[in-house]
């Protein structure tokens, strides 16, 4: 994602997904990946990794180990809300949605395989997570890892513009944390599959998985830096 121009047609379209299946009749949807989004179970499976230690490698991420049991307590936090189910898309990356080469709107959301059951949230914190950093996953020089104001005001505008009809106050309360905890998720799975011996994303080079969680991390010190000024932006929207 290049433009906030870019991240707010791309969050429209996303929400707009969400907004025309809000209304989706019974019965619910099949998990297609039980437990996708659930991070207390995530958090369990890297504190088992940690104490099992199987690969040998949990001196190599001392720093890492502990930056993730210091945020233990926000891996609740959403499930514990009390917000609706929605039907969410769960893989809410630039390159699953087309944008019009005219006119820079989102045409369709596409790859509906994760397509289930879960919390509106989960899209728009993964729309963060991969939009508003200007390096790449695995980005090795955590210098540039950043989160970029203007990526997020834009979209939350636009995911606001087309998803702020059927979200609840809460919901919308909840978008700037909600960018935080997906981050964090991701990475201590990242951080996981190092600990474990990289069973489960493919990996091109010896600690692949640690600079992918390194760079997680990262993001979510700096959204933690500017969730004050997130927070006022989405309640002024």
């Amino acid at each position: 994602m290049e433009t906030p121009q870019q991240a707010e047609a791309a969050a429209r379209a996303f929400g707009q997904f969400q907004k025309l299946l809000s209304d989706l009749p019974a019965p619910r949807l099949h998990d297609t990946i039980q437990d996708f989004h659930h991070t207390p179970k995530r958090f369990t499976a890297l504190e088992q990794a940690i104490a099992l230690d199987a690969a040998n490698r949990a001196s190599l991420a001392k720093p890492e180990i502990a930056f993730a049991l210091r945020h233990k307590a926000m891996c609740s936090t959403l499930l514990g809300a009390g917000l609706p189910e929605r039907v969410t898309h769960n893989d809410t990356k630039f390159n699953n949605v087309l944008l019009d080469d005219a006119t820079g709107e989102g045409m369709c959301v596409i790859d509906l395989d994760t397509v289930m059951p879960g919390l509106a949230l989960y899209d728009f914190g993964d729309m963060v997570r991969t939009a508003t950093s200007p390096t790449k996953e695995d980005e090795c020089n955590l210098a540039l890892v950043r989160m970029q104001f203007p990526m997020f005001k834009a979209l939350a505008r636009g995911y606001l513009s087309s998803a702020g009809e059927f979200l609840t106050p809460a919901e919308k309360s909840f978008l700037p944390f909600a960018g935080k905890l997906i981050t964090f998720e991701i990475g201590i799975r990242f951080l996981t599959d190092f600990l474990t011996g990289d069973n489960y994303f493919k990996v091109h080079r010896n600690g692949h998985n640690l600079d992918r969680c390194r760079t997680q991390f990262k993001l979510v010190e700096s959204i933690e830096e500017q969730e004050e000024a997130m927070n006022k932006l989405v309640e002024g929207l």
